[in-house]
């Protein structure tokens, strides 16, 4: 298995061979909305005990997600770091994602079981902001 630094370092190469260089966050952005929206189209006329095919259609354009995230997220490394190598953007990507994640497991958040299933659950502010 490939460990993630090295996953992005191919994937930030291949993407700048593909879509060219530069933050191109308008495009990128563009292209989340786009992939949200089948995500949406997976679940139409599902119910909630028959989804079994509708999550696997699902989980296909999650990764189209992941995947674009991710490049917005190399991309603007990169458009700050412009003399860095594919490696040492990689390499600050998953500092900053296992950073985060620390924040986000330090921060209060409401009890999911009174929200919701249909809506974003936040955490609250104040703390860890």
């Amino acid at each position: 298995m490939t460990d993630f630094a090295t996953h992005l370092t191919r994937q930030a190469a291949a993407s700048r061979g593909f879509y060219g260089p530069g933050a191109r966050t308008k495009g990128v952005i563009q292209h989340v909305k786009k992939e949200l929206v089948e995500i949406e189209k997976c679940y139409e006329g599902v119910t909630p005990t028959d989804g079994g095919t509708a999550h696997e259609e699902a989980a296909q354009e999650w990764v189209d997600v992941a995947i674009l995230g991710l490049d917005g997220l190399l991309r603007a490394i990169a458009a700050a770091y412009p003399y860095w190598t594919f490696d040492a953007v990689a390499q600050h990507a998953v500092k900053l994602m296992v950073a985060k994640q620390g924040k986000n497991e330090l921060r209060d958040w409401p009890d999911w079981r009174l929200a919701s299933p249909d809506s974003a659950i936040e955490h609250v502010r104040g703390k860890h902001d």
